[in-house]
């Protein structure tokens, strides 16, 4: 298979969901769903399911994945169709005919128990992924920073959904902190030429602050040319200004050295 194939990671809702993928091959997504989130990289080739907390032990992580044999439309009672005709009944699906489930060696797990209910990538980033912010597969400059934050092991979060005074936002890289937290956001060119975006940004940025997070955004010019003088940093700066890294199952937040990617220094208990 080519490496830039799409592989959608989809939420697996329940273990019935899994006997249905797995047994009857088949996966179900709402057709308005289809067009609100996933219609520019649609179809998919192949489909991995990520497990949410319902699955236990095995939650937040993803374990399956299946090549997509074909996609249809139909209405949800030709799933169910021992299920009462009604006006849900009546809704559209694409149906997603899958062939044998197949189990990954290396599970890819969330660090963070995230809710994930969609993941667009390819079949090279899936392939290759050692947790689940290495599947995403938005920008060229959220990955060139990526790779620096974990070259420097900054767990940040990519796409980290948030909901602040009552709206929801995508944040690029979403960073927390024992004091705080850090909304990083990756400004392309074309970003910059939209003005029509400029006060929906600035609702956006007053709507995180109002909710404490500190926001910093990088433009391309900052992330190809600046990174090692300007953009690290900066980041650093403001993780050591908010206490360090908090991250579970670690009993001290972590300071960041600023003058090497490779040294760290851990806060005392005092």
């Amino acid at each position: 298979m080519a490496l830039n194939e799409e592989v959608l990671v989809a939420i697996l809702p329940n273990r019935l969901d899994l006997e249905i993928a797995r047994d009857r091959h088949w996966y179900r997504i709402p057709v308005d769903k289809v067009h609100k989130f996933l219609n520019q990289r649609w179809p998919p080739q192949w489909i991995a399911f990520y497990q949410p907390g319902t699955f236990g032990k095995q939650a937040f992580a993803v374990r399956y994945y299946a090549k997509i044999e074909q996609i249809s439309e139909v209405f949800r009672s030709e799933f169910f169709p021992e299920l009462p005709k009604d006006r849900k009944s009546r809704q559209r699906y694409s149906k997603l005919e899958l062939s044998s489930l197949q189990r990954l060696e290396t599970s890819i797990f969330s660090r963070r128990s995230r809710r994930i209910v969609f993941i667009q990538t390819t079949w090279e980033k899936f392939t290759n992924a050692g947790e689940i912010n290495d599947l995403y597969d938005e920008s060229p400059l959220e990955d060139k920073l990526w790779a620096e934050f974990k070259q420097l092991e900054i767990n940040a979060e990519r796409q980290e959904f948030v909901t602040a005074r009552n709206n929801n936002y995508a944040l690029d890289f979403a960073i927390y902190c024992t004091y705080g937290k850090i909304n990083i956001e990756t400004d392309g060119d074309t970003w910059h030429a939209d003005k029509e975006r400029i006060p929906l940004d600035n609702q956006r940025n007053n709507d995180l602050q109002t909710e404490g997070w500190d926001i910093l955004r990088f433009n391309t010019y900052h992330i190809q040319e600046k990174m090692a003088e300007d953009c690290l940093p900066i980041i650093i700066e403001n993780i050591n200004r908010l206490g360090g890294l908090k991250e579970e199952g670690r009993g001290f937040p972590r300071l960041i050295k600023s003058n090497s990617s490779a040294e760290f220094v851990q806060l005392s208990l005092f």
